[in-house]
């Protein structure tokens, strides 16, 4: 009995002491807010541990926007330039602008043929970053996606397409708001929805290539945006315009999905109001999961994307818990969601319209031209 006791001892020290020996660190880098490096270190990091024992998952942020990708390409560059053999990234998160630099560069390993998450994506975002090709580089994480919410009562038929809208937003003057180019992304997105829809360049701006000389129909589209802004509302930026839409100050303007239903979940929004996405569509994007080219430890590195991209964790974590669009195709998701969950996500937009009417937002240099465009054109 004392020999069994004291095995026991001997084995419960054993297993105390397994910690202290080598650990492999997985070292995620990630760009956007803080939301991004919580998803990582508080939702992915437990569960990759789990089922991976000996490794260690460590995420740290570089900040929201193209800012911080831009931040990550600076330390893969400088990594690639001192002829490094192995580089301390393991995994990048970054925006479209930061992955189209970084393939061109060759900072980014083709990875994604390797994982099994590869058969389940067929969105052009996945191939198309801003007109750089990426196919095989990158695996979208989530689609965020910005779209017009309205209030029901006030707004019987949300219109189908620009067309409409333009009918509609003079039929009922002030009732429509958004944040123009300044004060978040839902209204420069809105206003690129709004070139691409007027500017007869079909899809042009978003696959290119660029052209200085359609600056000429960018600008008459602004014009016509001019002309469009006397009958709306400028609001103060993304949360703006979901505060006056909620205090019943509007009853129309576009916003971004994700934070809809956030503010929804957590009671600062009215959860009878509903989303729309007009023809031809509103631009979304995606974060990208990408391997560095020299990964310290690259296996393991497309281990956890294919386990981050897997359909269970874009359930649980990307759609339920964050509220995000999934970054795999939609329909491998709906299998592992309880109803309530997948209906909240595509009840007003399907996601059929969602692969439809999603849309890139354009080139980087167009996407120069429009807001400058609208500084001068607009705003003048």
């Amino acid at each position: 009995d004392n020999m069994k006791t004291t095995l026991l001892a001997l084995s419960a020290a054993a297993l105390l002491a397994l910690p202290a020996q080598a650990q492999t660190t997985l070292n995620v880098i990630t760009a956007g807010d803080q939301n991004m490096v919580d998803y990582v270190n508080t939702f992915l990091a437990p569960r990759f541990e789990k089922q991976n024992p000996g490794v260690s998952v460590k995420a740290v942020g570089t900040g929201p926007g193209d800012a911080g990708s831009q931040k990550i390409y600076e330390k893969l560059s400088a990594q690639s330039k001192a002829g490094n053999a192995a580089w301390d990234i393991d995994v990048a998160v970054i925006h479209q602008r930061g992955a189209a630099t970084m393939v061109k560069e060759n900072l980014l390993a083709s990875y994604r043929k390797q994982i099994a998450t590869d058969a389940l994506i067929s969105r052009d975002t996945a191939k198309n970053a801003l007109g750089q090709n990426v196919d095989g580089y990158v695996i979208p994480m989530f689609h965020s996606q910005i779209a017009l919410a309205y209030n029901p009562d006030l707004v019987k038929a949300p219109p189908k397409n620009f067309n409409e809208l333009e009918g509609w937003v003079k039929q009922y003057p002030k009732q429509f708001g958004y944040n123009g180019v300044k004060g978040g992304m839902s209204g420069v997105g809105f206003v690129m929805g709004y070139v691409t829809a007027n500017a007869g360049l079909g899809t042009t701006l978003e696959t290119g290539p660029y052209d200085a000389g359609k600056k000429a129909a960018i600008d008459k589209a602004l014009g016509n945006l001019k002309e469009f802004n006397k009958s709306v509302v400028m609001t103060p930026g993304n949360a703006g315009t979901l505060d006056m839409l909620n205090r019943g100050e509007i009853s129309m303007g576009p916003v971004w999905v994700d934070m809809f239903y956030t503010w929804v979940a957590d009671g600062k929004l009215s959860p009878k109001l509903k989303l729309a996405l007009p023809e031809p569509g509103l631009p979304g994007q995606p974060m990208y999961y990408a391997v560095p080219a020299k990964a310290a430890n690259a296996a393991l590195a497309r281990k956890f994307v294919e386990f981050a991209a897997s359909p269970e964790i874009q359930a649980e974590g990307i759609v339920k818990k964050f509220n995000w669009y999934p970054g795999i195709d939609a329909q491998h998701v709906q299998s592992k969601l309880d109803k309530p969950s997948w209906d909240k996500l595509f009840t007003d937009i399907k996601p059929d319209a969602l692969q439809k009417f999603g849309r890139p937002f354009p080139l980087s240099d167009y996407f120069t031209d429009i807001v400058e465009g609208y500084e001068r054109v607009v705003l003048k």
